[in-house]
């Protein structure tokens, strides 16, 4: 995978609440031949979706809904399930627990969404 391409059928999950930046993110992901699971525009159903099994990896908006998603990611991270932050804010919007995890600078092309995935996600 080092030509920038991730894995076909990668099922990430994808919270975003912004309907235009989620369709956006959406389309990205089909291009490189990711399976979108959600999205997800709440706290609610992100945490719905992230307890299920059928998710290889998340891109978590850090405000959902006016809402942290921090504890969306500790679920995740307690199962082992790799994520991605997206923030306006950069790593400035990450809190201590989560200080180092990947974050993509909103806005982001795909190219950086997709080297993102590649860095994450299992093999």
């Amino acid at each position: 995978m080092s030509d920038g391409s991730i894995r076909p059928g990668l099922r990430v999950l994808v919270a975003e609440d912004e309907a235009l930046v989620s369709m956006l993110i959406e389309d990205m992901l089909a291009d490189m031949g990711a399976v979108v699971v959600g999205p997800a525009a709440n706290l609610d159903e992100a945490m719905a979706l992230a307890i299920g099994d059928g998710i290889d990896i998340a891109l978590l908006d850090v405000n959902l809904a006016g809402k942290p998603i921090f504890p969306i990611a500790d679920v995740l991270r307690e199962r082992g399930v790799p994520f991605i932050f997206a923030s306006g804010y950069g790593e400035a919007g990450i809190i201590d627990g989560h200080r180092g995890a990947t974050v993509l600078q909103k806005p982001f092309r795909e190219a950086d969404l997709a080297r993102a995935l590649q860095a994450v996600a299992p093999k």
